[in-house]
């Protein structure tokens, strides 16, 4: 079950995250194309654990229950012009976007190598390969203390959830999308 100190606790992480992903959004800013309506990374099928699909439950209640979701290939939270419906709930994926990205990943003989990603929007510039690790989101610290969060409210479970499937389902999926 989600508590009040849960929901606290998972917006105080996603507060963090932000500031954190600010610092790399300045480092970087010549190169991210990030910018109110591209919606090219807000993909189908995105999906967050169950204490952030409860933190937009709880406030987007009235776009869950009687919106639509975006059409089948994006994001279920898009509006007709492609801008997030949940902006200021949107979980941690969506934080960090579009970001240069930085993770260990080990090959099969055993040996870390440094692996790095970013959208290929943002791609044009400095080499990734070439970027100070501090110019990068590094991909572990967050997830940890996410995945904390969220073994916090599952006894031990690490249920995840589709973002489209948060709205409830509607007879007719031809009515507007709404604010």
């Amino acid at each position: 079950m989600v508590s009040d100190k849960n929901l606290e606790s998972i917006n105080k992480l996603h507060r963090t995250i932000e500031r954190a992903a600010e610092g790399i959004y300045v480092k970087n800013a010549s190169r991210l194309h990030c910018k109110k309506g591209c919606h090219d990374c807000c993909v189908d099928d995105v999906s967050v654990f169950e204490i952030e699909a409860h933190n937009i439950r709880h406030f987007n209640e009235a776009l869950l229950k009687t919106g639509i979701p975006h059409p089948k290939g994006s994001c279920a939270f898009l509006d007709n012009k492609g801008s997030c419906r949940i902006y200021k709930q949107r979980p941690y994926v969506c934080l960090t976007q579009g970001l240069p990205l930085h993770w260990l990943e080990e090959g099969e003989d055993g040996v870390w190598t440094a692996m790095r990603d970013i959208c290929p929007l943002n791609g044009p510039g400095e080499p990734i390969e070439n970027l100070p690790k501090d110019s990068c989101w590094e991909i572990g610290p967050f997830e940890e203390r996410l995945a904390r969060l969220q073994l916090a409210i599952d006894s031990g479970e690490m249920r995840r959830v589709k973002l489209r499937d948060l709205f409830t389902p509607k007879e007719s999926l031809n009515a507007p999308l709404g604010p």
